[in-house]
């Protein structure tokens, strides 16, 4: 008989546990449901395009009182993506670093990088948002304010002031096209200087085309940011700096938190996927004409990146749901705005479910996409 059949008894079973985790969850649905309804309390998701009542005082979108509760949600989300972008960025660079001085034979150094991963690594990420956010409202006032770079940065406890491009762009975004733009142009010298390598055996005079390369894309992205040419820095006006932007020591606090902590474990990735070549590797890449940056980028990096990626991808998601601490400080962030419109709305469930979908869905894109570099730098044959 087919029960006989241990693959299909298998799948029985299996069928038969799948519809009890069903039956169970469409009860407590149910019961949630009739509780509410006894209650007067109503369900879906009607509520967000009424007017959310309150307005978010920073964020790359504007809200106010008479924006939907959609679109307040909508603030919270972008406050969040932005916010863990460019802790992911910060927290790469930082790791990077760590994990190579970790392993440099000087001992000043390699000793510096350990103490920074043992205090940062072990000690409560929360502990750490707050003790910068301490650190920040503590500053002198704006008229008082402390200036590195005299007549263009001020810091105060309200935040960090810098000018902006004389048409108006951020000189974040300017920054961040510039990087694009200059590491596209790098990485297509260096796949040509990689070409001219293959086919010459020459490996001398490489970093003047790829340093030229980089030159280029800043041009380029000179051009597209509207070629500017003259800075507008902010002035004090009343107790307050005009003219400039500026970043508040919620969100500086947040980034800070967020990307030093995670690149105190992605500093101790790096050294163990650098650990992980092997010796032999590295002896026979000094048996060819490579010098020492060709040797760790075309020997070394690619077989350490196949140790690295599936571990910092974890630390990227992570980074990215504890950005919700930033409800810690004050940010609004998704889980903070949240919060608010749960409190005006009485929609607790529906705001729960909004947000948990949000979280789930941008941590499962972060994992496809460093699944599909992951299957990259992966050995063909395996």
């Amino acid at each position: 008989m087919f029960w006989n059949d241990a693959k299909i008894r298998a799948l029985i079973y299996q069928a038969l546990v799948l519809l009890l985790v069903l039956g169970g969850l469409a009860y407590f649905a149910l019961n949630a449901q009739q509780a509410m309804q006894d209650r007067g309390i109503t369900t879906g998701l009607d509520f967000l395009s009424q007017a959310s009542g309150f307005a978010i005082g920073e964020g790359a979108i504007e809200h106010g009182p008479d924006d939907s509760y959609f679109h307040a949600l909508k603030t919270g989300a972008v406050n969040t993506l932005v916010v863990s972008i460019a802790s992911i960025i910060g927290a790469t660079f930082i790791g990077l670093f760590l994990g190579v001085a970790r392993l440099s034979p000087n001992k000043l150094l390699s000793g510096l990088a350990r103490v920074y991963v043992e205090i940062f690594r072990n000690t409560p990420q929360l502990l750490q948002i707050v003790m910068w956010y301490l650190l920040l409202t503590n500053l002198p006032g704006p008229r008082d304010a402390l200036s590195p770079v005299d007549g263009y940065v001020y810091l105060t406890n309200r935040g960090i002031n810098f000018p902006v491009l004389n048409n108006g762009t951020s000189l974040f975004l300017a920054f961040v096209v510039a990087l694009v733009c200059a590491a596209i142009a790098v990485a297509l010298a260096t796949r040509f200087m990689d070409y001219r390598l293959r086919q010459t055996g020459k490996a001398d005079g490489r970093m003047v085309p790829i340093f030229g390369a980089g030159v280029l894309g800043l041009g380029i992205a000179w051009v597209l940011l509207g070629t500017p040419t003259d800075l507008i820095s902010p002035t004090l006006q009343g107790f307050k700096y005009r003219g400039g932007q500026t970043i508040t020591p919620e969100f500086i606090a947040l980034f800070f938190g967020l990307s030093l902590y995670i690149g105190a474990f992605i500093g101790e990735i790096v050294r163990a996927g650098l650990m992980s070549v092997p010796k032999g590797q590295l002896e026979a890449a000094d048996s060819i004409p490579l010098g020492r940056y060709d040797r760790f980028r075309l020997v070394v990096l690619p077989q350490a990146l196949r140790v690295m990626v599936p571990p910092a991808t974890a630390q990227y998601v992570s980074l990215l749901k504890n950005s919700a601490l930033g409800v810690a400080v004050g940010y609004p962030e998704l889980y903070n705005v949240t919060n608010t419109t749960t409190t005006l709305s009485g929609q607790a469930l529906e705001c729960v479910l909004v947000m948990a979908v949000f979280y789930l869905s941008i941590a499962l894109t972060i994992s496809a996409v460093m699944n599909v570099y992951n299957r990259r730098v992966q050995i063909k044959e395996r």
